[in-house]
């Protein structure tokens, strides 16, 4: 196991990629709404790619997703949705074609981080124990949310979303 700056390789990187059968086999519902199925193209290839993601907050009145990019701007995922807009995401047992996104700014990210620190504040400590993150005071969030992007979802189809 091992994780370069791109992200995990070897069995870490297959362990975690791991989800990502049970949605193509229509059971991601069995991960309720902490994690997110998310298609998007590939930036170079335009073939299209998949992951799967921890939702950091859920709205089920507006049915918005939000994630981190826990690898920064560097993360594939992120790099291809900044470059051609999300495909598809799957969330419980939503799905969205073509969904609406938005990259939060800092002080938003930073309130996002702060509200997932009190909602799991055991999983909080674990991150910020293996990954080093500052997750667990204010000014640390704040340097997180500098360096950590923060995407929201949203289905095209639900009236008042961003």
């Amino acid at each position: 196991m091992s994780i370069t700056r791109h992200g995990p390789r070897g069995m870490l990187r297959r362990a975690l990629r791991a989800p990502v059968r049970l949605y193509r086999r229509d059971l991601g519902w069995l991960l309720g709404h902490r994690f997110l199925y998310l298609v998007h193209r590939g930036r170079d290839s335009g073939r299209l790619r998949e992951t799967v993601l921890e939702v950091v907050r859920y709205r089920p009145d507006t049915g918005e997703v939000v994630v981190v990019s826990g690898w920064g701007t560097r993360s594939q995922w992120y790099r291809n949705i900044t470059s051609s807009p999300a495909v598809e995401v799957r969330v419980g047992r939503q799905h969205y074609r073509h969904p609406r996104q938005r990259v939060l700014d800092e002080s938003e990210t930073a309130d996002l981080l702060a509200g997932y620190v009190r909602k799991h504040p055991h999983v909080a400590r674990a991150l910020a124990r293996t990954t080093g993150w500052p997750l667990l005071t204010p000014e640390g969030r704040a340097e997180l949310a500098r360096r950590l992007p923060a995407v929201s979802f949203t289905p095209r189809d639900h009236v008042g979303s961003a």
